[in-house]
C-alpha cells in the first residue's frame, strides 16, 4: 500500500503589509527606503496604522464597557507606549521603570496598574506617591505599603492578584494554576482581605492572569468565566465594593507553521454575557482586559540585512548581521520547547518566483543563533533583507543586546 505523505503545516499568511513592487511595505514606505532612513541593520519597524487597526477592531468586538489596558511589557519602547496610550484605556506596568515610562506617555495614574512578583520597597513608594493601582502579590507588601502610606498620608490603591485554582488551557505560558510565584493562592486571598482592611489600605479590586499566548477562544472563554465566579466569590470578604476586575488577558497570535488567528467574535460575545452579570453583581466594578502582544505583536518585523552566503556539505546558509542578541524569541530560546521557525521573508523580493531552501543565521559564535531553520525563501544573497514577521512584541526589550559585544539594534515606529 502506497502511503501517501502528509502535507507539512503552512504559516498563517502575514497580510498585514502590503507589497509593492516586490518590496514589503512599512508605514507605506519600501523596505530598502526605510532601511535607508534608519541607517543601518538590524532594526525593529513598528507601524502605527496596523497598531491603531488592531485596538479598532477589538474594540469593534468587545462591548463597550470592557476597559482595554496595554501590558507595555510586550513592547516598552516610549514612542510605541506614547502612541498606544492614546489608544487604550490604560497601561499596565511591571517595574518603577515601565511606570516613569507610562507616566511621561501621558498615561492617567487612576488608569495604570502594577503587577510584579518582588516589588522592591522604593517602587512600591514610587508607586503610591504616583497614586497607581498596586496589584498586591504578598502579605508583606501589604505592610510595607501601610507604612509607606502613613509616611505619605496618602492611602495606597491596592488590587489583590489572585493565583487561581485553575490554569488556562492550550496556554503557551502558564502564569497561574498550582504552585507559582506570581500572586496570592486563592485559598489565602481572604486572609489577606482582612489584612488589607485592617492596614487601612484602599481596595479597589482583583487581577487574574491565567495564561499567555493562547489561539484557543474557548479556552479564553473558560478562563474568563473561571475568573469572574471567583472574583465573585472572593468580593465576599472585601473590606469595601469592587471597582476593577482584572480578567487577564491571555490572547494569542500565530507564530508557528499550522497555527491560526483567534476567533475574536467568540471572546467578544462571552465578555457581552460576563459584562451584563457584572452590572448586576459588581454594578461599580470596571472590567478590564490586559493585553500585550496582541495589540502589538503582528504590528513589527525585526529586518536584518545578509552579510554572507555560504553553501556547506550542500546546505545554503544566508548570514545576516543581528541574530538572538536582538530576536531572542525568534532564535527559538525564549521559551520554546521544541524550536519553531517564525514567518520569514525576503522583504526586498516579496514577488520573486526562485526560491530555494535555505537557513538563516545571525552573526554570533554560537549554533544557537538560529533565525530560520531551512525555510522556503526566494533566492538571497549579500544586501538582501531579511524580515521576520510577528515581531512586534518581545523583541528589542526581550534580547540579550550585550552578549559577544555586537552594535544594538535600532527601533522606530512608521
Amino acid at each position: 500500500m502506497t502511503t501517501v505523505p502528509r502535507p507539512l503545516p503552512v504559516h498563517a499568511p502575514m497580510l498585514q503589509f502590503a507589497v509593492a513592487d516586490g518590496q514589503l511595505l512599512i508605514g507605506d514606505i519600501p523596505l530598502q527606503r526605510l532601511a535607508a532612513r534608519v541607517g543601518q541593520t538590524p532594526f525593529y519597524a513598528y507601524d502605527r496604522k496596523l497598531l491603531a487597526k488592531r485596538v479598532a477592531d477589538l474594540r469593534a468586538a468587545l462591548p463597550p464597557s470592557i476597559k482595554l489596558h496595554y501590558a507595555m511589557k510586550a513592547n516598552p519602547m516610549p514612542t510605541v507606549v506614547a502612541f498606544m496610550a492614546g489608544l487604550v484605556d490604560g497601561i499596565d506596568v511591571a517595574s518603577a521603570g515601565e511606570l516613569k515610562v507610562a507616566l511621561d506617555a501621558g498615561t492617567d495614574p487612576h488608569e495604570i496598574s502594577f503587577a510584579g512578583p518582588g516589588k522592591r520597597q522604593v517602587e512600591l513608594r514610587q508607586a503610591v506617591a504616583a497614586g497607581v493601582l498596586i496589584n498586591l502579590e504578598s502579605f508583606r507588601e501589604v505592610g510595607e505599603l501601610a507604612a509607606i502610606s502613613a509616611a505619605l498620608q496618602l492611602p495606597a490603591r491596592v488590587a489583590v492578584r489572585v493565583n487561581p485554582d485553575f490554569e488556562l488551557k492550550g496556554s503557551g505560558m502558564k502564569m497561574g494554576g498550582g504552585p507559582k510565584q506570581f500572586g496570592v493562592d486563592a485559598e489565602q486571598v481572604p486572609e489577606l482581605l482582612a489584612a488589607i482592611g485592617s492596614a487601612g489600605l484602599q481596595f479597589e479590586g482583583f487581577h487574574l492572569f491565567a495564561g499567555s499566548q493562547n489561539l484557543k477562544a474557548e479556552s479564553i472563554c473558560e478562563a474568563q468565566q473561571k475568573s469572574y465566579e471567583l472574583a465573585l466569590r472572593l468580593s465576599t470578604h472585601a473590606p469595601s465594593p469592587v471597582r476593577f476586575l482584572n480578567l487577564g488577558g491571555g490572547f494569542g497570535i500565530p507564530y508557528f507553521p499550522g497555527e491560526q488567528h483567534l476567533d475574536l467574535a467568540s471572546v467578544g460575545d462571552n465578555l457581552r454575557q460576563l459584562a451584563a452579570r457584572a452590572a448586576i453583581d459588581m454594578p461599580a466594578a470596571d472590567l478590564v482586559i490586559e493585553l500585550g502582544r496582541y495589540l502589538v505583536g503582528e504590528a513589527g518585523i525585526y529586518v536584518s540585512q545578509v552579510l554572507d552566503r555560504k553553501v556547506s556539505r550542500g546546505q545554503i546558509f544566508l548570514v545576516v548581521d543581528g541574530g538572538l542578541n536582538h530576536h531572542l524569541s525568534a532564535s527559538g530560546n525564549f521559551g520554546q520547547v521544541i524550536r519553531k521557525n517564525y514567518p520569514v521573508a525576503i522583504g526586498n523580493r516579496m514577488n520573486a518566483g526562485n526560491t530555494e531552501i535555505a537557513t538563516v543565521v545571525g552573526p554570533l559564535c554560537t549554533p544557537l543563533d538560529l533565525l530560520a531553520d531551512r525555510m522556503e525563501l526566494p533566492v538571497a544573497g549579500p544586501g538582501d533583507l531579511v524580515v521576520i514577521f510577528q515581531s512586534g512584541a518581545y523583541g528589542a526589550s526581550a534580547s540579550p543586546q550585550g552578549f559577544l559585544g555586537h552594535p544594538e539594534v535600532a527601533e522606530v515606529l512608521v
